[in-house]
């Protein structure tokens, strides 16, 4: 059955309205609930955002071989969303407490927690990703299924940007810690319920044989011995970007000339010497859709990290009101649902890869727009975040059915699949992004001297939050346009493949 039932996609959007309890509220607060709560500088959580946002290149590539190999009544992705449930509600609880620790023990308690949130995370979120691959054949009805997924995204971003200042005030009465818990405590308990409701209502159709019966141990002792080529470039880029001085440079190039000689060589081996999950990482590496789509992935996810990750700030320093910042997020995220239930219908008019385009340039000028507005002028706040709010919805919309649609291309070129581990290297630059953005932000407002415990270093700050606020993601935006230019797949080719490979599975 290619036409998926209407309860079954709004089933399927729960899941994100759940996760995005998590995902939009560390994005849009825990910056802030950092350096302004907990204690933390600016410059210690940067590091912390980079070090623990990068690590999950790891652990989702792992998750997306694990999710790819598992096999139950259930089917391969659905168990997971169910099962790594309570340890995510878990981990936000205890990633927004506040312990009393001297400053070395708040670091070590938030790098612990943080992790283990992004762990928990990762196990919940590529699984969920995937199913979407897997629960129809039309890469049509996988766009309106991005679209309600991410309808549902942001409905849960609502909750949780919209009214968390309001339910940490009113939780707290002026003692933000205990505000910040017990609002935790609320929404991880709706984050079960939801995710129960997408596990109950959603099904895998979409089933491909098994190829090889090596073991997932052997596989994953194979990427044992390649995790130095993973951690490696995730350590030079963080040095890179953190440091930003000569030695961190010179390090980058090597590192990176390393890679390429590395991967050169594994592209030349012979197909049949290599183990199926380094088979998996060529297909990945001869898939141009889906390397196009890993950069675009990382520059969309900086430009929405970054416009969200100063919002808290912008409204608390500039407009001169923290809980209108409330306001706001409600007043986007109305527009983002709106946005993204339109992507359906805009791509088969336009074209996706010409709707990609066209949002990034919409969003980016107006964006950059920002530059030149007064903080006080409320209206022309709202009215210009909420237009650039509309097309960047469309964003991760387009780029989660893309996904799709590259998997369906690497079967159809080399008659093999790992959807798993597709959408997990497009959750992976998503966090990787995140994380990016949210150490920039943090680095943008360190270097024009911010300490959020010492009210004489606002003033300074505040040119760096106009920055923020406008040209810095905007760049990203018009950089991802240029990139989007060159993706392969158009509406046409992708109606070829999939007539294809419905004929090579029904045979």
């Amino acid at each position: 059955m290619n036409q998926l039932p209407l309860y079954e996609k709004i089933g399927y959007a729960t899941g994100d309205a759940a996760a995005n309890l998590v995902w939009r509220g560390a994005l849009a607060y825990l910056a802030v609930f950092y350096t302004d709560t907990f204690g933390i500088t600016a410059s210690a959580a940067a590091l912390l955002f980079l070090v623990v946002r990068l690590s999950d290149g790891i652990t989702d590539i792992v998750m997306g071989m694990i999710a790819d190999r598992t096999h139950t009544r259930w089917g391969k992705f659905r168990p997971w969303i169910l099962f790594s449930t309570p340890f995510l509600a878990l981990m936000m609880v205890l990633c927004f407490t506040t312990p009393d620790l001297n400053d070395n023990g708040k670091l070590i308690y938030a790098y612990a927690t943080y992790i283990g949130l992004t762990l928990a995370y990762t196990m919940n979120n590529v699984p969920y990703s995937a199913l979407m691959g897997v629960m129809t054949t039309s890469h049509s009805q996988r766009t309106s299924l991005s679209g309600f997924r991410f309808a549902g995204a942001f409905a849960g971003g609502l909750l949780v940007m919209g009214f968390l200042p309001d339910l940490v005030a009113y939780f707290g009465q002026g003692d933000d810690a205990r505000g910040y818990q017990t609002t935790m405590y609320v929404f991880a308990g709706l984050l079960i319920a939801l995710m129960i409701i997408t596990f109950v209502s959603t099904t895998e159709r979409v089933s491909v044989k098994r190829e090889s019966n090596q073991p997932l141990s052997s596989e994953l002792s194979d990427l044992a011995k390649s995790l130095p080529f993973i951690i490696l470039p995730l350590l030079a880029i963080t040095l890179f970007f953190y440091y930003r001085d000569l030695s961190s440079g010179i390090f980058f190039l090597i590192v990176m000339a390393l890679m390429a000689f590395i991967i050169k060589k594994l592209l030349n081996s012979d197909i049949s010497q290599l183990s199926t999950s380094q088979r998996d990482i060529v297909d990945l590496l001869t898939n141009k859709p889906w390397l196009v789509l890993l950069g675009i992935g990382f520059l969309t996810m900086m430009f929405n990290g970054i416009k969200y990750g100063v919002i808290a700030y912008y409204f608390k320093y500039i407009v001169g009101s923290e809980l209108l910042a409330g306001q706001y997020f409600i007043a986007l995220l109305v527009v983002s649902i709106l946005g993204a239930l339109a992507t359906s219908s805009l791509a088969k008019r336009f074209g996706k890869q010409q709707l990609f385009i066209f949002s990034l340039i919409a969003s980016g000028l107006f964006t950059a727009s920002f530059y030149w507005i007064s903080g006080d002028n409320l209206i022309i706040v709202f009215t210009l975040g909420c237009i650039a709010e509309f097309f960047a919805a469309m964003m991760p919309t387009l780029f989660f059915t893309m996904l799709g649609d590259s998997a369906d291309y690497s079967e159809w070129k080399n008659n093999r699949r790992a959807t798993g581990l597709i959408y997990s290297a497009g959750t992976f630059v998503q966090k990787a992004g995140g994380g990016f953005a949210g150490a920039l932000v943090l680095i943008v407002l360190a270097n024009f001297g911010y300490d959020g415990m010492d009210k004489s270093t606002i003033e300074g700050s505040i040119p760096g939050m106009h920055l923020l606020m406008s040209f810095i993601p905007a760049f990203f935006a018009f950089v991802g346009a240029i990139l989007m230019i060159i993706y392969p797949l158009n509406g046409r080719f992708m109606n070829k493949i999939s007539d294809e490979l419905k004929c090579r599975r029904a045979s």
